[in-house]
């Protein structure tokens, strides 16, 4: 199954180019997940965001990628199509300012795919429409796909990092929920072609979030 083909699955709400046809309970999908906050004159414009996905997941890209070497058309092609998935769900995340959703720009200014190992890893900048003021703020974010096809999860703090200008004056903190057994188990019985209601946000319940905190 090519990453062409998988594209067509967009519409199901999860990262469809991303998606094992192997894995039979959800999640199908593993991805690890790297943060680091992108600032420009003392102001919050995006976060990096480097997305390595599990070996199963990252079979169909590799295979399709062949030989070809790092900056190949090749690899710029996958990219394009893996990126296309993530900015048709809203980069799979939700930012959060008071209360209050911040809008995020519509194309990222930078984005790249490439192998590490058996593993293939998606590099992007999600920007945000307007810049945010950082003295005295704190902010909060999510990257979760609401389906819970794909378990997008920071392994541990350390997958958050600050620049240098913020390493003084700011922390990001990881919060890691803890659904009980009875969700739990509703999500390992779901078949590989069953969807959650979309009333459940089934996603959501396993979402970690992340709070970034500034002097």
């Amino acid at each position: 199954m090519t990453a062409t083909t998988l594209t067509k699955r967009a519409g199901i709400g999860c990262l469809a180019l991303l998606l094992s046809p192997l894995a039979w309970s959800h999640p199908h999908s593993f991805i690890a997940m790297q943060t680091t906050p992108v600032v420009s004159n003392d102001a919050l414009t995006g976060l990096k965001m480097v997305w390595t996905m599990d070996e199963i997941t990252s079979a169909d890209l590799l295979y399709d990628a062949g030989d070809a070497g790092p900056g190949s058309p090749v690899w710029k092609k996958l990219a394009a199509e893996v990126m296309a998935n993530v900015l048709a769900q809203h980069y799979f995340t939700e930012f959060w300012h008071r209360g209050k959703a911040v809008k995020f720009d519509n194309l990222p200014p930078s984005y790249s795919l490439a192998r590490n190992g058996a593993q293939a890893v998606l590099t992007f900048v999600l920007p945000l429409a307007q810049a945010q003021p950082l003295k005295g703020q704190t902010y909060t974010f999510s990257s979760f796909d609401p389906t819970y096809f794909v378990d997008m999860t920071w392994k541990n703090a350390q997958a958050l990092s600050l620049p240098e200008p913020l390493a003084s004056r700011c922390k990001m903190t990881l919060q890691t929920p803890q659904p009980d057994a009875a969700l739990k188990n509703f999500a390992l019985s779901l078949d590989k072609a069953d969807a959650p209601p979309e009333s459940m946000d089934l996603g959501r319940q396993f979402a970690q979030t992340v709070t970034l905190t500034c002097l």
